[in-house]
């Protein structure tokens, strides 16, 4: 039995969910070629190089190769909920289908999207040669923030993606508030508005070599790995994320079904209510660079446990 507000006395307005709305915006994608159910093919296509000329006739022979890589969507999610004639009635519509569709949005849809996102690219950089590292909170102070920000942001091919101004940073609140203070730049910390679908979150950003750093304040969705067998919660062997730097040129957050169902009582066999059904298909994919198939836009820095003596 749900906990429902019997009140006697009724606004009709619910309280204001104060909570980070979406974070990934910039790396939504719906711009993909679906060749069967649930998967979609990046073509990846390579050359060789040129090859000295001779003056006595006669072309070098070169050699191109391409390949079919396909990403299958797993994050196959759903929810309803049933919302009794007498409980919308009783608790004068507070408990309407509306309100619940609008809290579920915005306390589990919304995030869990941030959630998925921030995971699946932190677990893709784990994997990857130099682009992966761990430091303890307390290795973070405002003497070198800046300076250890800079080097994540250099790592690799990074710069590739930064000279293209294709690259975002997200770090935890903790480091957000040593760079306001960092003793190493002059600095402008501001609020910024990222819009999606009609909404918009304000959270504090900077820049660093043209790179936009974000703070993500829920830290709840900003781990390596997730357990989602009933909304999201970290997973036991998953690591808090203190920087997490990406290119909307190469990771994508892909929906592909978002449907969402409302029945009005005697329109459905679920009961005497309000029905409200919602189902999500998504997924996560970080495609390879064009010129040697290997993935080079992710730079991930995880919590590392502080050792303790005795």
């Amino acid at each position: 039995m749900p906990n429902l507000n019997y009140a006697e006395k009724w606004s009709p307005e619910l309280l204001e969910i104060i909570m980070q709305e979406s974070l990934i915006s910039p790396f939504v994608t719906t711009n993909v070629r679906w060749l069967d159910a649930k998967t979609f093919h990046f073509t990846q296509m390579s050359t060789t190089g040129y090859k000295p000329h001779s003056r006595e006739g006669g072309w070098n022979k070169g050699t191109f190769s391409q390949t079919d890589v396909p990403f299958t969507l797993t994050h196959d999610r759903d929810i309803s909920f049933l919302v009794d004639k007498a409980d919308v009635d009783e608790t004068n519509g507070t408990a309407s289908a509306e309100n619940i569709s609008k809290t579920f949005t915005r306390t589990q849809s919304v995030p869990e999207a941030n959630a998925l996102f921030f995971s699946e690219c932190a677990q893709k950089a784990v994997k990857l040669t130099g682009y992966y590292s761990e430091t303890t909170l307390a290795q973070f102070t405002k003497d070198n923030v800046f300076s250890k920000l800079k080097t994540m942001l250099s790592a690799g091919k990074l710069r590739r993606y930064k000279a293209r101004g294709a690259l975002i940073g997200y770090v935890r609140s903790e480091i957000m508030d040593l760079l306001e203070l960092s003793t190493e730049l002059q600095r402008k910390v501001e609020l910024t508005q990222i819009a999606e679908g009609g909404m918009s979150i304000e959270t504090r950003y900077t820049s660093i070599d043209g790179v936009p750093i974000f703070e993500v304040i829920d830290d709840e969705v900003f781990y390596s790995k997730f357990d989602f067998s009933n909304g999201f919660k970290p997973a036991t062997d998953g690591k808090h994320i203190n920087v997490l730097i990406a290119s909307p040129m190469t990771s994508k957050f892909v929906p592909k079904i978002n449907s969402i169902y409302f029945f009005n009582p005697g329109s459905h066999t679920e009961g005497d209510g309000y029905l409200y059904q919602n189902r999500s298909l998504s997924g996560v994919f970080t495609l390879p660079n064009g010129k040697d198939n290997t993935v080079d836009s992710l730079y991930v820095d995880l919590e590392k446990a502080a050792t303790t003596t005795t």
